[in-house]
């Protein structure tokens, strides 16, 4: 992936953020779907589906100006409302509960960056639908000359609390424990925008998230962050469901193959800046 044109792009894309609540959606404008899709029984007699979502992790998911949520997920847990024949309805659920709240039944899936692990696979069941690389920030000017995780020894490094970003952080900082080096002094915040927040006040040396995460917030806040070396740790990203609720999974996974198929999904990420990340085949 290039940076300079994944920041050009996200520069044309760049709106406002906000924080959190529960509403609906309307069904955003789209390609017919290839042929109906019949929702499970509970959510066409509801009418809904129901996503959680941490609405605060642009540009997948935040708040537009009129508190509204947006993002590249929220469009796409919307195409696949529409195709279910249901208005979309999103629960704003912190990160690090998510997983929980969509096994006590808050909300029929996950839609929220979430990536698809070895260890989140033992809890649910996941529909992927892009392939996200994950990047640091660092103050502009780079004073540290950080290009990747090895330089971090005896540096602070903030990341949203509960994601692969924190897990990978705390791992990369044993590594260099175990190699003799001083581990990298990890700061794991309630937010993403708090953990941005920390790098820019100069609280902690570089900020680790999703690339199109960092590519958006260096776009945010012109002339204060830049890239730390080349996006690593490529990883799925995909809708998280209850693995008793079979019916959904086929379901989404046929709205995800058909959006793929008629180009719906190529016109959601080309919006959002967000073409670097679809799956590099359609699923099935």
């Amino acid at each position: 992936m290039k940076r300079a044109c994944l920041l050009a792009a996200v520069a044309v894309a760049l709106i406002g953020s906000g924080c959190g609540g529960s509403e609906g959606q309307e069904g955003a404008p789209g390609p017919p779907a290839e042929r109906p899709i019949q929702a499970p029984p509970g959510i066409a007699a509801a009418g809904e589906l129901v996503i959680c979502s941490d609405v605060n992790y642009p540009p997948l998911e935040f708040r537009d100006d009129a508190g509204r949520p947006v993002g590249s997920d929220i469009d796409v847990a919307t195409e696949i409302a529409r195709r279910f024949g249901v208005r979309l309805r999103v629960v704003d659920v912190p990160f690090d509960g998510i997983i929980g709240s969509l096994r006590r039944g808050r909300c029929d899936l996950i839609a929220s960056a979430m990536n698809n692990t070895p260890e989140r696979r033992t809890k649910v069941d996941f529909v992927d639908y892009l392939a996200v690389g994950q990047s640091l920030m660092v103050q502009r000017g780079n004073p540290e000359h950080v290009t990747g995780p090895q330089d971090l020894a005896g540096l602070r490094a903030a990341a949203q609390r509960g994601t692969t970003n924190a897990a990978f952080l705390e791992d990369a900082s044993e590594a260099l424990a175990a190699r003799g080096d001083e581990p990298i002094d990890v700061r794991l915040l309630p937010t993403d925008p708090a953990a941005v927040e920390a790098l820019r006040d100069g609280d902690v040396h570089a900020y680790f998230a999703d690339s199109p995460v960092v590519a958006y917030q260096i776009t945010r806040f012109s002339g204060h962050f830049e890239f730390a070396g080349d996006p690593i740790n490529p990883l799925p990203v995909g809708l998280a469901i209850r693995k008793e609720d079979a019916a959904l999974r086929l379901a989404a996974e046929r709205a995800i193959e058909g959006m793929y198929r008629d180009g719906t999904m190529k016109a959601i990420l080309s919006r959002w800046a967000m073409s670097d990340f679809a799956l590099e085949q359609a699923l099935g």
